[in-house]
């Protein structure tokens, strides 16, 4: 996605200029294309905040999960990821709390969590616990006893999973062992699938 975005924007050539009338003299002010300027918001977005669900990091599937820490919500406890018990399923979800994907990702997990109960959540940030505060409270995650909102402070987990974008969800098995890992939105009954496998 990253190199697909270099591509477009070594295509774009920014050397090119709108020229706008200014005044009576005929006089011109150039100004970068609008278009342009959109161009680069757009490609911008695209390498952080994607929708594509392809299974992403072969090579680490069947490994267990190394220990991190992460800050919960409180802003004061941090747990360890080594503390997360076995026997039941888990997964890691890596958000942005701005992406639209990444919300999108958020009510396909509220609106189908009858059938994701019994998969524990651990929904990772690198952003401000304000910002993870607000992303939490839009979506009433405080009332869901298998969801849990954190801030990965180290940013281990991008680095470990080497994440191209968010969201990214990380499916680990009751034995802390990755079953499957996925850049962009996942669906309920996928979730279900990989995690129960």
């Amino acid at each position: 996605m990253v190199k697909e975005s270099l591509r477009l924007m070594s295509l774009l050539n920014l050397r090119h200029c709108c020229r706008f009338s200014a005044g009576q003299n005929n006089q011109y002010i150039k100004f970068p294309c609008m278009r342009h300027i959109i161009s680069i918001i757009v490609i911008v977005l695209m390498t952080s905040c994607y929708e594509k669900r392809a299974p992403m990091r072969m090579d680490l599937e069947g490994q267990r999960l190394p220990s991190f820490d992460i800050q919960l919500i409180d802003s004061t406890t941090y747990l360890n990821t080594a503390s997360i018990p076995t026997g039941k399923p888990f997964a890691l979800l890596y958000f942005s709390p701005y992406c639209p994907y990444c919300k999108a990702q958020m009510e396909e997990i509220v609106k189908d969590m009858d059938r994701l109960k019994d998969i524990q959540f651990y929904l990772l940030t690198g952003f401000r616990i304000s910002d993870m505060k607000q992303f939490s409270e839009e979506y009433k995650l405080s009332k869901y006893p298998n969801v849990i909102v954190a801030r990965d402070t180290s940013q281990f987990f991008a680095q470990y999973f080497a994440i191209p974008g968010v969201p990214y969800t990380a499916i680990y098995g009751k034995d802390k062992k990755l079953h499957k890992s996925f850049a962009g939105k996942v669906l309920g009954r996928q979730l279900k699938a990989v995690a129960g496998n």
